[in-house]
């Protein structure tokens, strides 16, 4: 049985054919222990996002294997991908991704109306989300809605319905990108509280004072992993 919440091997991700291909991932090899707050980080072009799409199973590499919970998704089919991204996988993107005219509430109710792991009555989707909420330190803004929040506030919105589903693994796309420097350290510090209680988090981010507050840094640097890559 696998002994990693992640684990890759020889990853690769080739885009485009004959003389224009580009090898966005080339051999990638990474581990990531349950319970980790891992940062990925490098310069533009390194692969970073290619990669946190297929660790997302939001895409397939062209060859290599990656296994998530002692799964191997590497292979797995659109439909395959979708169940395990709702099941088992937590966004958080740097463009929020709220619904502008549902509340809070609603927003991070949304993927329990899409879970399929047993059906839950509309009185324990809403007390998850609100637990969710509160564990954010929104719970007394789950009436309003993303006009009437600050980004920061958006932001911690969406690492709310990120968790609603108590998926395996967190993964933040550049979280803060679109936030001012005091957002940005109080998304981080939410992140780092929720690995101090046990989640897996993998955060994309290229800045450095808010990489070094992750677990450990994996550094990319034209498609391969230049450092960090195991723990």
């Amino acid at each position: 049985m696998n002994e990693h919440l992640i684990e890759v091997q020889q990853l690769t991700k080739v885009y485009g054919t004959g003389g224009a291909t580009v090898r966005a991932l080339d051999g990638v090899n990474l581990t990531v222990e349950e319970g980790e707050f891992v940062a990925i980080m490098g310069p533009s072009g390194s692969g970073k996002s290619t990669l946190m799409n297929i660790l997302g199973c939001l895409d397939r590499p062209t060859d290599g294997q990656y296994w998530l919970g002692g799964e191997d998704v590497s292979k797995l089919n659109r439909a395959q991908l979708a169940d395990i991204r709702n099941r088992r996988i937590g966004f958080v993107f740097q463009s929020y991704n709220l619904l502008p005219r549902a509340t809070a509430l609603k927003n991070v109710m949304l993927p329990l109306l899409y879970c399929r792991n047993g059906r839950r009555s509309a009185s324990e989707r809403e007390r998850l989300a609100m637990e969710a909420l509160e564990v954010v330190g929104l719970g007394d803004r789950t009436g309003h809605r993303p006009s009437e929040m600050s980004g920061g506030e958006q932001q911690r919105v969406a690492i709310a319905r990120a968790l609603v589903n108590e998926p395996l693994l967190i993964l933040a796309d550049e979280p803060t990108g679109n936030l001012d420097t005091n957002s940005s350290q109080e998304i981080v510090d939410i992140l780092r509280g929720l690995h101090e209680r046990g989640r897996t988090i993998a955060m994309i981010t290229h800045e450095p004072d808010l990489g070094k507050q992750a677990q450990r840094i994996v550094l990319l640097r034209d498609g391969r992993v230049a450092d960090g890559g195991e723990r």
